[in-house]
């Protein structure tokens, strides 16, 4: 990435520079083939849940991209500035829905008893929260894109902030339960007492999927930190003012975030359908054996 443009004094421009061309083609091809693989891979494991989280968050990509790409053409525009502010800044959220997602299928798989909440309190909380963080990031988008004054534009930040700042503070949550699922789990301390049949070997798969996880929620926590400290510092701040930490810490992170998942997808490494615990598995693996057995004393 190279250094931002800038323009002449008597050109104004909201972002304080020219966004570069080349750097909005870069993102749209590359968000584009992702969100493409994306429906792809949804329609192929017939994981309809990936549409509204990361194929959803793949399109906003693509639409804030655009509207920075129509800015390096007219950087004095607003309406291409808004687009790309509330799409880039919004995207992202479904996106981290897939990670508590996948984690409670992760832990559904190894083992709940290594678990401080079941699986399906995670799915519960952390999706409640990420639609919290949505609908918040979503009203100061709109706030700021029709705003008027100054103060208005201010308030649709400070009202996108605080949806980040709750987004975040569920992501510190999420990584600090995941953490203690992993410790207990690899060092066999579950929270509850345990059957020999509670705990499943860790399958190549799983151990690609949680190294998945771990890799986007990493870059998607960086991400975070930045759009905090971005708009915390304010609309004329040296972090607002800065296209290539921009282009790094966002526009980059959310891309690799949303790449991994195409090259490290559930659906292929750990089936299309939500696993079973390894009580449910054993159990079910002991009705087939019935049946069979059954059928064998009937012929």
């Amino acid at each position: 990435m190279s250094a931002p443009s800038t323009l002449p004094p008597t050109v104004p421009s909201q972002y304080g520079y020219t966004p570069h061309e080349y750097v909005a083609i870069i993102f749209l091809v590359v968000f584009g083939m992702s969100t493409v693989l994306h429906i792809g891979q949804a329609t192929r494991y017939r994981m309809w849940w990936l549409f509204p989280t990361a194929c959803l968050c793949g399109i906003g990509e693509v639409i804030g991209w655009a509207g920075r790409l129509w800015s390096s053409f007219s950087p004095t525009l607003h309406k291409p500035f808004m687009i790309q502010i509330v799409s880039l800044v919004v995207s992202p959220t479904p996106l981290i829905a897939v990670n508590f997602v996948l984690l409670s299928w992760i832990v559904t798989q190894l083992g709940p008893c290594y678990s401080l909440l079941s699986p399906q309190w995670y799915t519960a909380i952390f999706l409640f929260s990420d639609i919290i963080a949505l609908l918040v990031q979503a009203a100061g988008g709109s706030i700021a894109g029709s705003a008027t004054t100054a103060s208005k534009t201010q308030l649709g930040a400070h009202t996108m902030l605080g949806g980040i700042l709750f987004q975040f503070a569920a992501m510190i949550i999420f990584c600090c339960t995941a953490c203690d699922f992993f410790v207990r789990y690899f060092y066999d301390r579950p929270v509850k007492i345990r059957t020999s049949i509670d705990r499943a070997v860790l399958q190549t798969g799983t151990n690609h999927m949680i190294c998945t996880v771990a890799f986007s929620t990493l870059v998607l926590f960086i991400r975070s930190i930045y759009r905090i400290i971005e708009l915390a510092s304010g609309w004329h701040s040296s972090f607002m003012l800065n296209e290539l930490y921009f282009n790094v810490l966002d526009g980059m992170m959310v891309a690799f975030a949303l790449v991994s998942l195409n090259f490290g997808h559930p659906g292929r490494l750990m089936g299309p359908r939500k696993p079973q615990s390894p009580a449910e598995k054993e159990k079910h693996e002991m009705g087939m054996m019935q049946g069979r057995g059954n059928d064998s004393l009937s012929v």
